[in-house]
């Protein structure tokens, strides 16, 4: 009888421990599958801004990403990159660097478009706009959400690339040409795709498209 006892509150034990992992086990599939589960919306139409020609809205896979553009602070390279806006220029490229927590990159129009994209050489893309010269600030925080221009080891080298960090990091502090800030949508850009053993990702996903905020909501 006591066995019979035992045996069944095991049965009971194990059981529950069986439903637990299953709930456990389907939450998980659930939350991996949908990694943008979490990830707040926003309405275009309900958003204000004092100045909406310096507003521009990348969008991701897990959402919209809302940027205000500072030409007060450089005037060239936010002119060049909402020319690359307007032009539609980032539609469907990669983003083939992303540092988990700190930054996400992207903007390569020679060999990071989804269409033709080139694994061998994504991140040295050159453009036919040619470079500009940095416009760097000292006094421009390099906060979380903000946006800048991508270079390689040499000043004025920047053309197309940019990133956009997750984090503060003020030794980018003068080292690099502030474009503008995120307001909102950050948390869509930490759902970027990443890799725990290199920063260059393979497969990697994609701008689906960056607008100006006017041309959206008129």
């Amino acid at each position: 009888m006591i066995n019979k006892i035992k045996q069944s509150r095991s049965e009971k034990i194990l059981l529950i421990f069986l439903i637990s992992l299953f709930f456990f086990s389907a939450i998980s599939f659930i939350l991996i599958k949908n990694k943008c589960l979490f990830v707040k919306e926003y309405n275009l139409n309900k958003l204000q801004f004092s100045k909406p020609e310096n507003v521009a809205v990348l969008e991701v896979s897990c959402g919209n990403v809302i940027i205000e553009l500072y030409p007060e602070v450089s005037p060239n390279s936010v002119e060049r990159f909402k020319m690359l806006i307007e032009n539609k220029e980032y539609d469907n490229v990669a983003f083939h660097r992303v540092i988990k927590d700190v930054l996400v990159q992207s903007g390569d129009i020679q060999y990071g478009k989804k269409e033709n994209i080139n694994y061998a050489k994504i991140g040295n893309g050159k453009s036919k706009y040619g470079t500009l010269k940095s416009e760097t600030d000292n006094n421009f925080l390099f906060e979380r959400g903000t946006v800048a221009l991508a270079r390689n080891y040499k000043r004025d080298t920047e053309d197309t690339q940019f990133f956009i960090l997750l984090t503060d990091a003020p030794l980018f502090e003068g080292e690099y040409s502030p474009v503008g800030k995120v307001k909102y949508g950050l948390n869509a850009l930490e759902k970027i795709k990443y890799d725990d053993k290199t920063e260059y990702i393979l497969r990697p996903d994609f701008i689906k498209s960056f607008r100006m905020f006017n041309f959206l909501i008129n």
